[in-house]
């Protein structure tokens, strides 16, 4: 079974039946009792999964010689005995496994973390005593591994000059609603799983309700380019002879249903191409990353910035104090000996140096 969300659902996710019944029940857990959103749920689905791939090659060397491949593994045997067996040099060799495909920092830091959780879980006796046959309890294999703080990157983002440009150059079978979308995404900061649940009913006056992680919702106020574009798009959407998802904010021209997260990817991507800013990395959420910047250099108080992000904490949204290179270029300028010019060396320079005396 692959995971999934629902796009226009974003509250609903596949029951992950083909785990084993311990990992199975820690899922529900996170679900039922810490309230985890279902994207979290998901990620660690994908993690746990994921290793349990991998020690079922540890546990099964035949699937090697057999030729068989993880989607063909069947994880639901693995039984608690198994489960009980893995050990602290398991987890390093599998984040090492990790890391030799290409998993970076910030992914290996994600697995171990879902380890952590479901390992934890079992320690704390959520399925009874975390024993061996002896009855002696087991270690938790993911106690004192570390990979330390995975190096925050600056997020990258659009100048002021490319985002005009990525607006003056949209080639467009629906223009209109492709114009709204990247105008939502470059003055409202929002996110691609945002945007696509939006509906028709998540405006009020100058405002959009938006849920974001966790089903939060927050508001978020339009700007005059907001406006504008809903005002060209929102004719266009209601003249669709194929109206199926009626309330979803953005459609498919061709069937009328709500744009999935990979469509609105695909779209951007090529109206990043016809713009000439296609192979920088650029992809809707660096459009949200651009929007984010754009504020924050206009002035923006942090905390206000927080709210319209959808930030959890103030320390996730400080990453964009960092990235004010305009300012700090023009602070640098400033030095009263910024524009002093070189000086070439008299002739005597150095001329008095010991004998022997090397250059440092």
């Amino acid at each position: 079974m692959s995971s999934y969300i629902d796009v226009a659902h974003p509250d609903r996710h596949a029951p992950y039946l083909d785990l084993p019944d311990a990992v199975i029940e820690y899922l529900h857990y996170l679900d039922v009792v810490k309230l985890r959103s279902p994207r979290t749920i998901n990620g660690y689905y994908l993690d746990l999964r994921g290793f349990f791939r991998y020690m079922m090659r540890i546990w099964h060397p035949e699937f090697a010689r057999d030729g068989i491949s993880e989607d063909q593994m069947d994880l639901t045997g693995i039984t608690m005995d198994q489960i009980k067996s893995v050990c602290k040099s398991d987890i390093i060799n599998y984040l090492d496994y990790a890391r030799s495909n290409d998993n970076g920092p910030k992914a290996r830091a994600r697995k171990l973390s879902a380890l952590r959780g479901f390992f934890g879980y079992l320690d704390n006796g959520y399925l009874g005593d975390y024993v061996d046959k002896n009855g002696n309890r087991i270690k938790n294999p993911t106690e004192n591994i570390s990979l330390g703080a995975p190096k925050k990157s600056l997020p990258k983002y659009l100048s002021v000059d490319e985002s005009l440009q990525l607006l003056n150059n949209i080639q467009s079978d629906f223009y209109e609603r492709d114009f709204c979308m990247l105008t939502l995404f470059l003055n409202c900061g929002m996110r691609l799983a945002e945007l696509v649940t939006i509906d028709l009913g998540d405006f009020k006056d100058d405002t959009i309700r938006i849920t974001g992680k966790g089903n939060k919702e927050r508001l978020v106020y339009l700007n005059n380019a907001c406006i504008t574009a809903l005002e060209h798009y929102l004719p266009k959407r209601a003249a669709l002879p194929k109206l199926v998802d009626k309330q979803a904010l953005f459609v498919s021209k061709r069937t009328g249903k709500r744009l999935t997260a990979r469509r609105v990817e695909q779209i951007v991507a090529r109206c990043l191409q016809t713009a000439g800013l296609d192979g920088k990395g650029y992809s809707p959420h660096k459009l949200r990353h651009t929007a984010a910047t754009l504020m924050y250099q206009g002035g923006v108080d942090m905390l206000a910035l927080k709210e319209i992000l959808g930030h959890e904490n103030v320390s996730t949204t400080q990453i964009y104090t960092h990235i004010n290179q305009e300012q700090l270029r023009q602070a640098v300028g400033r030095s009263p000996l910024a524009n002093e010019t070189y000086t070439a060396p008299s002739p005597s320079a150095g001329s008095e140096k010991d004998a022997g005396e090397e250059d440092g």
